[in-house]
């Protein structure tokens, strides 16, 4: 596995860009005041030492090496050995609905995108714990396998819009299914699932589908997006909303009985998604609860740096440029190692 340690220092190749365009900037305003002085094709006839390309290529050189420098900073490793943890953590699968209802804006800035930024902080507070990510709308695929790579589940959580799936509805069931498939086999760890939906289209067997995962030890937690009141589905830009096939606004709204029954069957709790942070304390707090057992994570425990690789580069570049003069020297007019030298 490859990894930066410092990968802080990575920053600094913003650096070069701004060289390079200073650079360019500056040869501009050199050709410029040549052109003022007359003739540059005559002029260089009178300048036969100087040299047109040479300070090009010491000036890219120096780029190369600087490159190879702010790599080695970074300290690029290799892992070299992986073995078998044993972490103190619970199992949780994010079962997240996506479908179109999902963008409307009574939760700001909508309830999708909170949605989403509440699962981002949900995964931040993990310790030791292991986090899978379900997508579902009128049927359910599993976005991520359960892991203990935070980076990543926060990496496909951008990824994540209605147009992953096609098929409209809110495949409740499906997604409680596939979520009790997502877990490991090792017992005795707490796992619940972490339902985030508005319960719009609700397509049936979800309470069932619960009443199952309880009776598994799986603790099913129920998020509701939305109003009550209903809110109508943005459809793309210039403030145009969804609608039926009369030409109506179609208005979702948040079905919380549904959603309650739902955490009820499932032995866990319903809590409505709103502007403020409620819904994540209470969740968190509930989760904390669980029970935490040994959770086997394979790690790579040794690392191995490789900048010395990078630093010999660099040496090698900055000796190249230092044996390239930018004038030509006298010693060598016979070879020709840049055209039209």
């Amino acid at each position: 596995m490859f990894r930066f340690g410092e990968p802080i220092y990575l920053y600094l190749l913003f650096v070069l860009p701004v060289l390079i365009g200073l650079y360019l900037y500056s040869n501009w305003r050199r050709r410029k005041k040549i052109r003022q002085y007359g003739d540059p094709e005559l002029l260089a006839h009178l300048m036969p030492d100087v040299s047109k390309y040479r300070p090009d290529v010491k000036f890219w050189l120096v780029c190369a090496a600087l490159a190879m420098v702010i790599f080695m900073l970074a300290r690029p490793q290799f892992g070299s050995k992986m073995e078998t943890v044993k972490r103190q953590g619970v199992e949780t699968v994010v079962a997240l609905d996506i479908s179109n209802s999902m963008l409307a804006e009574d939760v700001t800035p909508s309830r999708l995108e909170k949605s989403k930024k509440l699962i981002s902080r949900l995964v931040e507070t993990f310790n030791n714990d292991k986090v899978a990510m379900i997508v579902f709308a009128g049927e359910a695929f599993t976005q991520l396998p359960i892991t203990s790579d935070y980076i990543s589940a926060k990496m496909f959580l951008e990824t994540i819009s209605p147009s992953l799936i096609s098929t409209q509805g809110t495949d409740i069931r499906g997604a409680i299914d596939l979520a009790m498939k997502s877990f490991t086999p090792n017992t005795g760890v707490g796992r619940a699932i972490v339902l985030i939906t508005d319960g719009e289209n609700h397509e049936g067997g979800a309470v069932e589908a619960a009443q199952q995962a309880a009776k598994q030890g799986v603790r099913v937690f129920v998020l509701g997006v939305g109003s009550p009141d209903g809110a109508p589905i943005p459809a793309g830009s210039n403030n145009e909303y969804r609608r039926d096939k009369d030409g109506n606004v179609i208005i979702t709204r948040l079905n919380e009985q549904m959603c309650q029954e739902i955490a009820k069957a499932g032995n866990g709790m319903y809590v409505r998604v709103d502007n403020t942070n409620n819904a994540e304390r209470a969740l968190n707090a509930e989760i904390n609860k669980l029970a935490k057992a040994d959770v086997e994570t394979q790690v790579f425990t040794e690392f191995d740096e490789q900048f010395q690789v990078l630093a010999w580069m660099a040496l090698l570049l900055l000796a190249v440029d230092l044996m390239i003069l930018e004038r030509r020297n006298p010693l060598f007019k016979n070879v020709k190692l840049f055209k039209q030298d």
